[in-house]
């Protein structure tokens, strides 16, 4: 720690304390220097760290308590989440990128007819195909992506 460094922490730990010994001085509790300086160190201590064993599993929350058939996921079912589909992408540069106007193409990564790609909250979880359903774009799921690739995806 450099001179500097010890001479700002120094003025800091006294202006702290000179803030104590007029707040103690109003309370009415005016104590000596040893008590602040001791005060000081008490704060300057971290709490021991205390690690408590559950005991028995009902101490988690009901919500969260699993049952033989797994978890209770009724606590996340109605949590809204963002369904998108990508067609495909590209990289173009800010340049080409001003230039585009209606009627401009922009060439995608993937061939036609390839599945689109289902992404929840970006994450992909399905591939799947554009249907039309009572004039209405939709998508038929051509492939789920299982949990465990998921996973492996993520790390």
């Amino acid at each position: 720690m450099s001179d500097e460094n010890m001479s700002e922490g120094s003025i800091d730990d006294q202006a702290l304390a000179d803030e104590w010994a007029a707040a103690l001085e109003e309370s009415g509790d005016a104590g000596s220097q040893e008590d602040i300086d001791a005060l000081l160190n008490e704060a300057e201590k971290p709490a021991p760290a205390v690690m408590e064993q559950l005991s028995e599993p009902s101490d988690a929350p009901r919500a969260f308590a699993g049952s033989e058939d797994g978890p209770n996921l009724d606590v996340i079912l109605d949590i809204p989440v963002t369904i998108s589909m990508e067609v495909g992408g590209t990289d173009i540069t800010i340049r080409n990128l001003l230039q585009l106007n209606q009627g401009s193409v922009i060439e995608l990564d993937r061939l036609a007819g390839e599945p689109l790609d289902v992404l929840v909250n970006g994450t992909l979880i399905a591939h799947g195909e554009v249907v039309v359903v009572n004039e209405k774009f939709g998508i038929r799921l051509t492939d789920v992506v299982s949990p465990s690739e998921r996973i492996k995806k993520l790390k």
